[in-house]
């Protein structure tokens, strides 16, 4: 099974960078073509071998992995299954890439693996990196209805049947949509704990865009993917656990206009999910409405 790699950058954390790329070209096995997209820079010293994709401007997480995904041809086709991976972590394994090319032998079925994201100093793992609710155990490997986005494997065949990321997305939620869809299709997700990337402890509203866009693309995630019934259920439930959290007035009022800017804009395509879609995200512990 030959593997790719995409990696995005904007050109700020070269060492990490580098590091990265050496963890992965210490993978046992065949070697992992690199393909690393610049958003809005030309990313330098690159190891001999690896290719690199300079776009003139940033365009976001989604649509950077979608230039890489591209890179390896219309879908990825030259590749049979592509990692991605955040400019800053590194893979602590050096048999990561064979479990993947493994995993994907054994389950013809198995579309997405998410990796275990661990901080490199406690090798601790945060809840919020164990895409399931029940994520008082990271160390168990379990099947998932969504995945990482900077750690992770996805067959190639995935995009050629429903396509790439959602790339007007730029930030957030956009693992989920692909999940989405891709489960509807009849793929399934696994979270391996045994394929490790770390990765530094940060909190996502390091971001300044944070609040905007995660109530934005919530709300284009359930207008573009669920059954109208579940679209309300859905964006309440969402409303109602945000506002328990108590964010700070600053954070709360970007929420809002994020969440108005959801419903008032363009999110692409609607391809509502199959009930039985949800009835197996359901029975897998995460039904669409949280």
């Amino acid at each position: 099974m030959r593997l790719g790699a995409v990696i995005i950058t904007m050109g700020n954390r070269p060492d990490e960078l580098k590091a990265l790329l050496d963890s992965v070209a210490r993978q046992e096995g065949d070697p992992v073509e690199v393909v690393v997209v610049g958003q809005g820079v030309r990313p330098t010293g690159l190891p001999e071998g690896v290719r690199c994709v300079e776009l003139p401007e940033n365009l976001g997480i989604p649509g950077g992995r979608n230039v890489g995904i591209e890179a390896f041809g219309p879908g990825g086709g030259e590749v049979d299954a592509l990692l991605f991976l955040d400019d800053d972590g590194l893979l602590e394994r050096t048999d990561t890439a064979e479990l993947c090319r493994q995993a994907f032998a054994e389950d013809p079925r198995l579309g997405i693996v998410s990796f275990r994201i661990a901080d490199p100093e406690s090798g601790e793992t945060q809840r919020r990196h164990v895409p399931r609710l029940r994520a008082s155990d990271p160390m168990r490997s379990s099947r998932v209805t969504t995945f990482l986005g900077g750690a992770n494997a996805v067959r190639t065949a995935v995009f050629k049947q429903v396509g790439g990321l959602p790339g007007e997305f730029f930030y957030a939620h956009e693992e989920t949509d692909l999940a989405w869809r891709a489960l509807d299709a009849g793929w399934l997700i696994d979270y391996r704990a045994d394929m490790v990337l770390l990765h530094p402890t940060t909190a996502p509203s390091r971001h300044a865009v944070y609040h905007r866009m995660v109530a934005r693309n919530r709300v284009w995630l359930a207008r573009r993917n669920l059954p109208a019934p579940l679209v309300p259920v859905y964006l309440g439930v969402w409303l109602l656990l945000t506002l328990l959290r108590k964010p700070s007035a600053p954070a709360l009022k970007a929420w809002f206009g994020g969440f108005k800017e959801g419903w008032t804009t363009p999110c692409g395509p609607r391809r509502p999910m199959k009930w039985r879609t949800v009835w197996r995200l359901t029975r897998l512990g995460r039904p669409p409405v949280i």
